[in-house]
């Protein structure tokens, strides 16, 4: 038998960190300091501890990890599924968390509060080592206080007083001017928002910063003091409704900017079903650039914020909160415009 072989334990022994440490002729302590992906761990000793850790098979006890006060796990708290900026999001966690060791475990909400806070309940029962909350309705101060109980970062969460927990956010003010610019560019004067109906957390929501950027946009280019926002209902089949009744309108505006690619997309299929051409009768530009809205039949433009990398960075905070950061950080990421042709084809910018 190899001296490797007589090392690997046999099928019915534990392996433990201790058991890795010995097969890598390194501390338990630099085990740790590997699979936390801590600050300056050499290459070398990170290559004998995986080979190590892949050699032996181990695969840590999380409930072990939870009562050491480490479980090397994080929740991940999404609201609406339905969006298709969030897999970006999340792969953006998962392209950090992967050589970090640690691991994310996704709850999802539907926008009720009540079932918001229950789950965020339920990850600091079982012990997680922080929370990636993605636009969460919560007001701050709730948020504060289970802050004080587990590290936080809420993403798509416009509190920049927040000292408990950090935020991570686009421009979103700025990616709505950006919208309203390429429009004025195009030759476009009358110009719409489409937003979403307001709902508890409004005030530090994603929507409300577009809608403050899309006036300000207006307003700069002379195009009034109260430019023109239409509210879609949260809910279907009065969310379609509503749409419809926007493209049926006489007055309706030569050109849209819808708060998300969630309601532009359906915007552009319903125009489709009703005979409005896009952009000849009407131009949009929606929001987040997902996947979706660069198909060629959907061909969206699009204000890109970059979800994947609103993830990096959320997941990067988080795990620099649990190693002890104290101080709040909030981060903000400048979005920018992917052109379609739901704005303009072919470069023309006649006036309209």
């Amino acid at each position: 038998m190899s001296i490797e072989e007589k090392q690997k334990p046999q099928r019915n022994d534990r392996v433990t960190i201790r058991t890795v440490a010995t097969h890598a002729g390194v501390s338990v302590a630099a085990v740790s300091k590997v699979m936390r992906n801590a600050y300056g761990v050499s290459d070398a000793l990170r290559a004998r501890v995986t080979d190590a850790i892949e050699t032996l098979a181990y695969r840590p006890s999380r409930a072990a990890r939870g009562l050491r006060g480490r479980s090397f796990t994080i929740g991940v708290l999404l609201i609406d599924i339905r969006n298709p900026f969030l897999p970006e999001v999340i792969a953006g966690v998962n392209e950090v968390l992967g050589p970090s060791h640690y691991q994310a475990m996704i709850g999802v909400s539907d926008a009720r509060v009540q079932l918001e806070t229950s789950l965020i309940e339920s990850m600091i029962d079982y012990k997680m080592d922080g929370l990636i909350l993605v636009a969460p309705r919560l007001p701050s101060e709730i948020l504060a206080t289970f802050a004080v109980q587990i590290p936080i970062v809420a993403v798509g969460y416009h509190d920049a007083s927040a000292t408990a927990f950090d935020t991570v956010n686009a421009e979103d003010q700025r990616g709505a001017e950006i919208a309203v610019e390429a429009l004025l560019a195009c030759g476009y004067r009358d110009i719409e928002m489409l937003s979403l109906g307001e709902r508890q957390g409004h005030a530090v929501s994603v929507v409300r910063q577009r809608e403050i950027g899309f006036r300000r946009a207006m307003q700069r280019g002379g195009l009034g003091s109260s430019p023109t926002i239409s509210k879609i209902p949260i809910a279907s089949p009065k969310r379609e409704e509503v749409m419809r009744k926007f493209l049926s309108r006489k007055d309706r505006p030569r050109a849209v900017f819808c708060w998300s690619d969630l309601d532009a997309i359906t915007l552009l299929s319903l125009a489709m079903e009703m005979g409005v051409r896009v952009p000849e009768d009407l131009a949009v530009i929606g929001y987040d650039n997902s996947s979706t809205a660069a198909l060629g039949l959907v061909n969206l433009a699009s204000i890109d914020q970059s979800g994947r990398e609103l993830g990096q960075v959320a997941t990067r905070a988080l795990i620099s909160r649990i190693e002890g950061r104290t101080a709040s950080e909030h981060i903000f990421q400048i979005p920018s415009l992917v052109s379609r042709n739901s704005l303009t084809r072919f470069g023309n910018s006649t006036d309209r």
